[in-house]
Parts: C-alpha cells; structure tokens; sequence
C-alpha cells in the first residue's frame, strides 16, 4: 500500500476516521460547520491516491454545481490533473449523462430534449386544451406540480388514481399525468424529474445495465444526504447495492426541504437499510462561538426524530445573544440598520459581513425600505426585489392606470390578468385599431363598441373600463388607497384567482400581495398628504439586486432556507413570532415543528461571531395592525447566553402592551389589562372602572384548523383555515351542505361538535 499522503494530517481525528474508512457502507453526519466538504474532497482523493480506486470508478453526487465545482478544485490540489476523470456533480446532470448512453433501452434516442418548467407547463396546457379544460381554470402549473410530486414519489400514472384521487383536480391529474408521459415519450423528451425517474425504469427492466454502472461506480459518495428524495434514494440504492461502498454525508438537524420531497427517513434509517454501516460524528465546529452552540444545541435537542451528536468548539464564548425585543416590524427593520451601522463603525465588520434572515420572503420588503432610506446597501439571495415580482407588478399596474390610464404598457400587462376573456386576437385588434386612430388603447377601450370585436370579448372590455372607471371615482373622492386597493384586488377576480389555484406559489404571491397591503397602509398613516402618485413615485425607485456576490460590500438578505450552505460574522433571525416563525398552518396541513425547529437551527448556525434575534409585538397583515405573540422557539433557548433588549418605541407605547403585562393608561381613569391565557372576550368591571380583554390562546381555543364545527344556518362542517387574531380572527369551513363559508369567529356562533 502507498504511504499515507501527508494532507491527512490536515484533520481532526473524527475526520480522520471518515477519510479512512475506504470498505463499506459509511454514515458521517456532520454538524453544522464541521468541515464536511474536507472530509468529502480528502476522502476521495485519499481513495485514490492509496489506489483502492480510479478516479473513474467513484461517484459524487451533490445538490449544487456550485458545490461540485468547489470539490473538484479542491481535489484536484491534492491529488493533481487525475481529478478530472472523476464522475461528479449534481444528481441531474450524472444521470441525464448516463440516459444520453442508454436511452434507446426505454425507448428514446440520445439526442433527447430536456423540458424546463416552462416547457414542461406548456405541454400540460395543451394537454388541458386538448381533454376541454380551459387553462385559466384548470392551472397547467398546478398539474405539473402534482405530476412532479407523483414522479419524484416514483408512482406510476397507472397507479396515481388509486392513490390521491379525492377531488375533481386529483381526478384531472390522474388523466392528464398518463397523457403527458406519452406526450413526452412522443417527443423524444424528458422533464427534470424523468432523470431521477428513467435511470430507475432503466435499471429495472434492463438488469445487465444497471450490473454494468454498479461495476463502474464501486465507490459512491453523497452530500447533503438529508436532502434526498424518494427517488434519489431509490437509484443510488440500486448502484451501491453489489459493493456496499456508499458513503453519504448529512445533518439531520438540517433537513428543512420537506416542501420540495426531501425525506429525513432517508439518513435516519440509513443504519437500517445498511445494518453493517458505521456511523462517524464530526462534532467539533470550526466556525461559531460557544454561546452560538449553545443556543443551537439547546434548541435541536428538543427534536424527538433525530441522530446524537453534540456540536463543541474550542472558540471563543463570544457575546451573548441579543434579543430585540420590537415594537412593530418599521421598529425591527430600523433597529436592524442602527445595529449594521454602529458594529461596522465599531468592530470594523463590513457590510457583506452581515446577514438578515427570515421565514418568508415577503418580509423582505420592510428591509428594503428602510435600507435604502438609511443608505445600507443591501442584496437579496433567492427571490427578487419585493417590487419586482410578478403579482406586485401586476396590481402596481392595475393602480398606475387609476391615475394615468393612457400608460399602454401597464394597460397591456393586466387587460386580460386574471383572465377575463380578452384573448390575444381580440387584444390585437383592439391595439390596432388604437395604432391605426393614433390613440393610446385606453381611449379605444372607452369606444369598445365603434369597432367590430368579439361579442364576449366586447362585454368584458365594458367591464373592465367600468371597473377602472369606478376606482377613478373612489380615488378622486378622497377614499382610502387601502380600501381603493382591496376593492380592485376583489372586483379585479386577481385574489380569487390565486386562491383558486391553491399551489404553494399561488400561496406565496397572496402573500406577497398582502404584503403590498400593508405598504400602502403605513404610507397612508405616515404621511401628510398620502397620494397614489406619490406612492408609485417613491416605491419606483426601489431596483432589483438580486445577484447574489459574497465580496460585494452589502448586507445580505435572505430566508433561511436559502442561507444553508452559507455563514456571516454577524446575523440577524429577524420575525420570530407565532405564524411567522414558526409558520401557521397552511391548506389544512398541520406544521411540522420539528422541521420548523430545524430551520431555526440553520439560522442559528450560520452566524459565526455575533448573533441576533429579534421579534416584534405588533405587525401589519391584511393592511391592519395585529398583535404578536413571540417565538416559542424563543423560550426554548439556552437562557444563559441570551440578552433581551426592548426598544424605545415600546416605551413610547405603552399602551400596547404584550404578553400578560399590564399598565395603566395615561389618563390614570381607565385600567386596561391583557392577557394571553384565555379564549377571547371582553369584561368590564364597573365597581373598578377595569376593562380585561382576553386573547385567544391557540393550546385553549377550540377552533383549530380540522375542528368540526356546527352553524346554525349552514350545518355541519370542518374548519380549513384560519387567519388573524383577536376579534378579528377569521375561519374558513366547508360545510357539506353549503360549501366554503369565511366567517367572523367573534360572531359566527359555532359550536364544535365530535
């Protein structure tokens, strides 16, 4: 045998032990900043440099090109040029390549098509045309969604009705799905899924194919096990099955990709599907202070599903956590800023040295403001600029015409989003006529019926004017811009719309778009004279930064999902309140703490010096303050490396009070008290002039998401969502005989039955 190469001595002795195991079925889990893609680069390269295999006969799978690229230098320092010949790279691009060598075995040819999502929609809505359903009602990306979920769970068309047909959309799905692989198979084509999917068909039906690639990867490595689907698991099994020699590396306490078909099963059963397997912690974290593990520790083992490990460093303690306890989110994001400002002038960070991390991306738009306000440059990773996305240009769109309805490139974006039957030949001939008359094509709107148009399309045209028409009224007769925006998002069908489609996305952009709700309320409350013009004047010049350059000098924003993998001397885990962070439930699906504990535990461990979090008692939604309850996540941390600090603004405001707090009013005549620990109503002691308002205590308040209910005007029925607080917490139930009802909670009279 060779001698040892000498770069071995370039690791601790845990990750000396994964490097050496060569034989063998091999878990390492490694800890949040443990040196995991060391001990992965130095592993490889240890296998060939003491000859036990060619670089050939090794296979590396990761999540990312980014992370293949990076592995490949590295090992190619270590071991030279031979690092070229190694299979490595994403789960994707390995096995399209073996499909380009054995494609026509199931029936295509090599010079195969790759649909993107795009093109994997448009087939679906032709599809859709074809059976008679209308695209705008039967959404292509929701049945490419569900056809995805479907691959990726390896269920065949043949078996999907007998699975998930429970509504009228899974009963679609189920008869678009079989025609959309034959369409696929028709063009010599395959979706992103199919290159999980096929190598699995391939090997099953061809077993000489699937002994040969066993024969060839002898050694198979995986990153980030933890993240790996159904189907991931499924054909790296099949190869690793003749030799054994699977290495996978992973984090259980970072498995946060559910959503997407990840399955923490995959690396918690790992030991069962290989009872020969031997497990090597990597404990010890090069990157955080102690106090910073501390936190992170204190919070994980809380877990019930999870691998032992304990995270330890030989850091410094480090500054204690900084709790920021807020006033309302303009508070959170100024606070935020006035920390970035006063660390960099102080410690000498700089600006890229900072990160703000948060649950969901519409709360992004907050930090945008006040940044720029502030003069903090600032980038956003994984999502564009609040006022780039689509549904936020849209209803911009909708409000610019409000005020200058001669804007044809506005007029054009929305005339028919949502759809409302203005297809694109009528749109043509409308824009033509304007062209032909030298209008603006608001002005051939208004005169729909001097020229020969579709009927259908001619009636939808007076609609919409009349709509737009309405809205001016409102805006010239002083209303609110608050209730004018409400009014067009519901007149406009645009929140239906979204509602209707009931995808993640969808979800995602009526968020967003609640979001721009509350913009537009704290613009209104906090300026003089609030005009719709200058609204749209002020938020114009906010402009996308989304590259995201680690050496550019900017504040890093992001949700948490997209900062794993990452790490910044000093973060802020900004929003850490109930139905924030943790998420409310969604789509009558229960939240899985364990996995939102899990996120937590990523934000914690990306920050490698000083560390923040920060929640606030009060926050807009639906355009309206509402109270906030903080993190209970907050109350699982370690409390001896926490500091809480309250703001100024809360001082000021002493009548918004949280928890069970209580303070007298100004007056000194009035007594207010609150308290969280009760189901909500209101008590009025006249002998002592106190007013008691009890809030609603999720662990207490019967109506939850899944209650059965009764109605004494709808009957019987289940609650399937639930939104706001207080008095003005609202349920959605279905009710047998009636359908979806949103009702008032406070006045609706349920009782909860069974």
């Amino acid at each position: 045998m060779p001698k040892e190469p000498d770069f071995i001595h370039d690791l601790n002795e845990a990750q000396q032990r994964a490097v050496r195991h060569t034989e063998g079925p091999l878990l390492i889990v490694a800890g949040a900043g443990s040196g995991k893609t060391r001990v992965l680069t130095y592993r490889i390269a240890y296998l060939i440099q003491q000859q036990k295999a060619a670089p050939n006969d090794i296979l590396a799978l990761t999540f990312t090109n980014k992370a293949a690229k990076e592995m490949k230098e590295r090992i190619q320092q270590l071991i030279g040029d031979e690092a070229r010949r190694l299979w490595m790279g994403t789960f994707h691009s390995v096995f399209s390549k073996i499909l380009r060598f054995e494609a026509e075995k199931i029936g295509f040819t090599s010079n195969y098509s790759i649909y993107d999502t795009d093109d994997s929609k448009n087939a679906i809505k032709q599809l859709l045309r074809e059976n008679n359903y209308d695209p705008k009602e039967i959404r292509p990306r929701t049945i490419q969604r569900l056809i995805s979920d479907a691959k990726n769970e390896l269920i065949h068309p043949d078996h999907y009705q007998e699975k998930f047909v429970h509504s009228t959309l899974d009963d679609i799905t189920a008869n678009i799905y079989g025609q959309y692989v034959e369409r696929l198979k028709h063009n010599n084509a395959m979706d992103f899924d199919d290159l999980l999917v096929k190598p699995i068909e391939l090997f099953q039906q061809h077993e000489g194919v699937l002994e040969k690639y066993q024969d060839r990867f002898k050694y198979i490595l995986i990153d980030e096990y933890q993240d790996t689907n159904h189907a991931q698991y499924k054909v790296t099994n099949m190869l690793a099955r003749k030799y054994k020699n699977l290495c996978v590396v992973g984090d259980d306490a970072q498995s946060i990709y559910s959503f997407r078909g990840a399955d923490i099963r995959n690396i918690l059963d790992f030991k069962s599907d290989y009872e020969e397997a031997v497990e090597i912690p990597l404990e010890q974290n090069y990157r955080s202070t102690k106090a910073i593990l501390k936190a992170a520790d204190s919070i994980i083992k809380r877990n019930d599903s999870q691998l032992n490990k304990t995270l330890w460093t030989d850091n410094d303690m480090g500054d204690a956590i900084t709790v920021l306890d807020n006033y309302d989110e303009r508070d959170e994001a100024n606070r935020v800023a006035n920390y970035i400002q006063e660390l960099k002038a102080r410690k000498g960070y700089g600006y890229n040295d900072f990160a703000v991390l948060y649950r969901t991306n519409y709360q992004s738009r907050v930090y945008e403001e006040t940044f720029r306000r502030k003069g903090v440059p600032y980038q956003l990773v994984g999502g564009l600029s609040f006022y780039q996305r689509k549904e936020i240009k849209d209803v911009l769109a909708y409000l610019t015409l409000l005020i200058n309805p001669d804007d044809d490139t506005n007029l054009i974006r929305i005339i028919n989003e949502p759809s409302r039957g203005i297809g694109n030949k009528s749109l043509h001939d409308l824009m033509a006529q304007a062209r032909a008359g030298n209008q603006s094509l608001w002005r051939v709107l208004e005169n729909v019926g001097e020229i020969d148009l579709y009927k259908p399309a001619e009636k939808s045209v007076r609609e919409f004017v009349s709509m737009i028409n309405d809205l001016k009224k409102d805006l010239k007769n002083g209303r609110k811009l608050i209730n004018i925006t409400k009014k067009l998002l519901e007149q406009s069908g645009y929140m239906k719309s979204l509602v209707e489609e009931n995808s993640p996305k969808s979800m995602t952009r009526r968020e967003n778009i609640l979001e721009l709700q509350n913009a537009i309320s704290y613009f209104e409350k906090n300026n003089n004279n609030p005009s719709l013009s200058s609204f749209l004047q002020e938020i114009s010049l906010i402009t996308d930064t989304d590259k995201y350059d680690e050496e550019k000098p900017a504040v890093t924003m992001m949700t948490v999902h997209a900062a794993k993998g990452l790490e910044f001397p000093v973060v802020f885990v900004v929003g850490l309140e109930e139905e924030l962070f943790p998420v409310g439930s969604r789509d009558n699906e229960e939240v899985n703490i364990e996995e939102e504990r899990r996120l937590f535990y990523v934000a914690i461990t990306r920050a490698e010096e000083v560390l923040f979090f920060s929640h606030c008692r009060s926050r807009y939604k639906y355009g309206e303050e509402q109270r906030k309850r903080r993190s209970r996540f907050l109350d699982e941390v370690s409390p001896d490396v926490v500091r809480t600090e309250t703001g100024a603004s809360i001082k000021q405001n002493s009548n918004n009070l949280n928890g069970d707090q209580k303070e007298s009013s100004d007056s000194g005549s009035t007594k207010i008290e609150y308290d969280w620990k009760k189901p909500l109503y209101k008590k009025k002691n006249r002998s002592s002039n106190t007013t008691r308002i009890y809030y609603d205590n999720p662990d207490e308040d019967p109506f939850q998401v899944g209650a059965r209910v009764e109605h004494n005007v709808f009957g019987p029925g289940k609650i399937i969502s639930r939104s706001g607080q207080g008095e003005k917490t609202k349920v959605v139930i279905y009710f047998k005989e009636r359908g979806r009802k949103t009702l008032m909670l406070r006045v609706a009279k349920l009782q909860v039955i069974g």
